[in-house]
C-alpha cells in the first residue's frame, strides 16, 4: 500500500485509477486518504472511521472516495398524522449541526399531537426533465409540436422501455422564437427518479430526432426541468410529490400553554411570511422550511440540491370559525424516493426504517407517498414552533442556549 501511495503522489498512478488497480473501492478508499493526509499534512482519523463498504459506493453514489463525513442525527417527535399514506405516530430523523433547530421541530410536534395531530395529501405526483431543441424556423416549430402531440403514444413505448417503474404521462410544451422545449412528466414509483427520467428521455429523444430530423437536440438538459435551481416554475406545475399539511391550534392551548394568541401567529406569517418575502422577491414564503427538509434529506439519503427547490413553499394561518389557530404548509415541488440514490446507503437505510418507508412500497410508490407526508408534517410542526418562538421573542436566547451552549 505504501508504494502504490508513492506512485500516486509522484504522478505515476492517478487516484481514479486505484479502484481498477487494486480490485477493491475499500483499499483504494484507504490509498487514497493516505495521500492527501501527506499532501495537506493533516490526519483524517475521522473520516477514516465508518461501517460503510465502499464496494456498494464508489460507481453508484460517489467517486475517488476518502471515507466519511458525520453528521449528528437527531428524533423529534412523536408527531400524529393522519395522512392517507402516513397514518400514526412518527418519530422523524434529523441531521444536522445547527443547534436549536432539533428542539424547535421536537416542541412543534408535542404542539400539534397535542391538538389532534396534522392531517396531509399529495395533489401532484411525477418526476420531469425537459430537452430543449432548436428548429429552423417558426414553422417547423409550429410541425413539430404537432407531431410531438400526434406521436406521443410512440414516444412514451419508447420511453418506458428503459425501466419497468417509468410511466410517461404528459409532456408539457414550451416556446421561445425557435427554441423548443418538451417538459416530460413520469411517474416513478418509490424511486425520486431523476436518474430513471434522464435515461427515458434519452430513448425518446433519439426517437424523435430520428423521426423529425428537422429538430436539433441542444441539451438533454434544457433548464426547464427545473432541477436543483431556485424557479417559479416548479412551484406553479409542481416536481416530484406536491403537498400539503393542515392543523388546528385551540385558542386556548396557546393562551394558556404558549402564553400567544392566534391573531399573533397569524400577524406574523403576514407580516413576516408573506410581505416580508413578497418585498424580497423570494420563491416561497415560509419561515425556514430548508431547515426542516435538508435535515431530512441528510438522515434519509435524498439528493441534498434538491433542497433547492423543495422547501420552496408556503405557510398560511387563519383564526377559524371557533376563533382558533388554522394553520397549513404547503410543498409544491418536494423532490423525494424511498428507493435508488443514497437511500441504499446503510445509515440512511435505518433512518428510513425509523418512518416505516425503507424500500418500495406495496403497492409501489406508496412509501415514497408515505414519505412526503411525513416531511410535510414535521415541516409544518417546525415551521409552526418558529413562528410561536417569534411571538415569544424567544429566537435569540434558544439558539445562545442551544447554538451556543450557553446555560440560562
Amino acid at each position: 500500500m505504501e508504494k502504490l501511495v508513492d506512485d500516486v503522489l509522484n504522478g505515476r498512478v492517478k487516484m481514479h485509477e486505484l479502484e481498477k488497480i487494486l480490485g477493491n473501492a475499500n483499499s483504494a478508499t484507504y490509498v487514497r486518504r493516505k495521500v492527501i493526509e501527506k499532501i495537506t499534512g493533516t490526519e483524517l482519523k475521522h473520516i477514516g472511521y465508518y461501517s460503510i463498504d465502499f464496494n456498494d459506493v464508489v460507481g453508484k453514489n460517489c467517486e475517488n472516495t476518502i471515507g466519511v463525513v458525520q453528521v449528528p442525527l437527531a428524533v423529534a417527535g412523536p408527531l400524529k398524522i393522519d395522512g392517507k399514506y402516513a397514518k400514526g405516530s412518527f418519530y422523524i430523523p434529523l441531521a444536522t449541526t445547527e443547534g436549536a433547530l432539533v428542539a424547535s421541530v421536537n416542541r412543534g410536534c408535542k404542539i400539534v399531537t397535542e391538538n389532534g395531530g396534522v392531517r396531509t395529501i399529495v395533489l401532484e405526483d411525477y418526476m420531469s426533465r425537459a430537452p430543449v431543441f432548436k428548429l429552423k424556423s417558426i414553422s417547423d416549430v409550429e410541425r413539430f409540436l404537432q407531431w410531438i402531440d400526434e406521436n406521443f403514444e410512440n414516444i412514451k413505448r419508447e420511453a418506458e422501455s428503459t425501466s419497468r417503474h417509468a410511466r410517461l404521462i404528459k409532456i408539457d410544451k414550451f416556446v421561445l422564437g425557435n427554441n423548443v422545449w418538451l417538459r416530460f412528466r413520469f411517474k416513478t414509483g418509490d424511486a425520486m427518479g431523476m436518474n430513471m427520467v434522464t435515461i427515458a428521455v434519452d430513448r425518446a429523444v433519439r426517437y424523435i430526432i430520428e423521426n423529425f430530423p428537422e429538430a436539433r437536440l441542444v441539451a438533454l438538459s434544457g433548464n426547464m426541468c427545473v432541477d436543483k435551481k431556485p424557479n417559479a416554475l416548479n412551484i406553479i406545475l409542481g416536481r416530484g410529490k406536491t403537498v400539503i399539511a393542515e392543523t388546528v391550534i385551540s385558542r386556548r392551548y396557546l393562551e394558556e400553554k404558549l402564553n400567544v394568541s392566534p391573531e399573533d401567529i397569524v400577524e406574523i406569517v403576514y407580516r413576516k411570511n408573506l410581505l416580508g418575502s413578497a418585498y424580497a422577491a423570494s420563491y416561497g414564503y415560509n419561515a425556514h422550511f430548508a431547515n426542516i427538509i435538508a435535515a431530512i434529506f441528510l438522515a434519509t439519503g435524498q439528493d441534498i440540491a434538491q433542497v433547492v427547490e423543495s422547501s420552496m413553499g408556503f405557510t398560511w394561518a387563519e383564526i377559524n370559525d371557533n376563533g382558533d389557530l388554522y394553520f397549513t404548509i404547503t410543498l409544491p415541488s418536494l423532490e423525494v424516493g424511498t428507493v435508488g440514490g443514497g437511500t441504499r446507503l446503510p445509515t440512511q437505510q435505518e433512518a428510513l426504517k425509523i418512518l416505516g418507508v425503507a424500500g418500495p412500497g406495496d403497492p409501489p410508490g406508496t412509501n415514497a407517498l408515505k414519505f412526503a407526508e411525513i416531511i410535510a408534517g414535521a415541516v409544518l410542526a417546525g415551521e409552526l414552533n418558529l413562528l410561536i418562538a417569534f411571538a415569544r421573542n424567544e429566537l435569540a436566547r434558544a439558539h445562545e442556549r442551544l447554538g451556543r451552549g450557553k446555560k440560562e
